[in-house]
């Protein structure tokens, strides 16, 4: 029997570490302040301490969830963990995250979709309470730790990532949350933007090392700029045509956290309101696939957030290229 889904809360978390445009344009060598803030808008950005890790992140975003949703750990069916910045190789983040928060009755599992991975992950997560009759509660959270992977000596990619998480508790409820989801990818990409040191197609051998350097962040090409224009409108159309919505239909919509001015120009070419929307790049930088849930819980805590029965859309893209749109109604 398929059973309603619903977003019961939210929790976010970053880093107590502040950093400047200005401190990341000493680490670079020249100046970008000015070009970050007329065309992507980010002010600053938050890091982890060094001894701090992702699932630290994501722990901390998940008790701020927890907490809300007024349940324990110990309540938590499934945990699942959009991350492309994992502690490790292998195992599993989620499987840390399930040890630090005493989750023990939990199974759990990584999704790495790059920066789609938090909607995509969230999308797991309600068709698993939709069919599995036995789970109540699912734990959907992302972390970004892309601080540990940033070379600065390439001006295109240091001053925008951040570190931060994003969680959400899924539950079951009397009324409609989840509407549906819709998912693109372009794979002729995979090669443009990564982390390509590490893994078996680039193994970290003396070699290897001596050429590449460490594992980091790599641009390698140029993506088309007309990308987001091109593919977002048909990618959250079809996650709306699930459920016979149209982009007015939309309360507000919550988009990769990458950019303000691509937030700004998707709202206007939907013929929609500034004010369906929030950001938070500009105080918190990119923070990669968890960006969407840490707007949505920032809405919340700032009283901006979604009302009863508003219906709300995520819209992300990353690296591969892959993209994931989702539409719920608000409980």
């Amino acid at each position: 029997m398929t059973r309603n889904i619903q977003i019961l809360s939210t929790g976010s978390y970053v880093p107590e570490r502040v950093v400047t445009n200005a401190e990341v344009d000493a680490l670079l060598g020249e100046s970008t302040n000015e070009w970050l803030l007329a065309n992507v808008g980010i002010r600053e950005r938050r890091w982890m301490s060094p001894e701090q890790t992702t699932s630290d992140l994501v722990v901390e975003a998940s008790k701020k969830a927890l907490e809300r949703a007024g349940i324990s750990a110990a309540d938590l069916d499934m945990i699942i963990v959009s991350t492309d910045t994992p502690d490790y190789l292998s195992p599993s983040t989620s499987v840390v995250v399930q040890h630090k928060l005493g989750a023990e009755k939990a199974g759990g599992y990584d999704v790495n979709s790059a920066c789609a991975g938090w909607v995509m992950a969230l999308d797991q997560g309600g068709r698993y309470l939709m069919t599995e009759s036995s789970y109540k509660y699912v734990l959907v959270a992302g972390g970004y730790g892309m601080s540990r992977f940033l070379d600065f000596s390439d001006k295109k990619t240091a001053n925008l990532f951040a570190d931060g998480a994003g969680a959400v508790v899924l539950g079951v409820g009397e009324e409609q949350g989840f509407i549906g989801s819709n998912f693109l990818a372009v794979g002729a990409f995979h090669d443009a933007l990564g982390i390509y040191t590490g893994g078996a197609f680039r193994p970290c051998t003396p070699e290897n090392i001596s050429q590449f350097g460490a594992p980091k962040v790599e641009f390698v090409k140029k993506f088309p700029k007309t990308f987001n224009t091109e593919y977002w409108p048909k990618l959250m159309q079809g996650a709306l045509d699930k459920g016979g919505l149209t982009f007015d239909d939309v309360d507000q919509y919550y988009f990769t956290q990458l950019n303000l001015r691509t937030i700004e120009y998707m709202m206007d070419l939907l013929k929609q309101p500034i004010e369906k929307t929030h950001w938070v790049m500009d105080k918190w930088g990119y923070t990669g696939s968890p960006c969407v849930a840490m707007a949505l819980d920032d809405a919340i805590d700032q009283g901006k957030g979604p009302k009863p029965g508003d219906v709300i859309l995520f819209c992300a893209s990353g690296g591969g290229i892959t993209m994931a749109s989702s539409v719920w109604r608000w409980r």
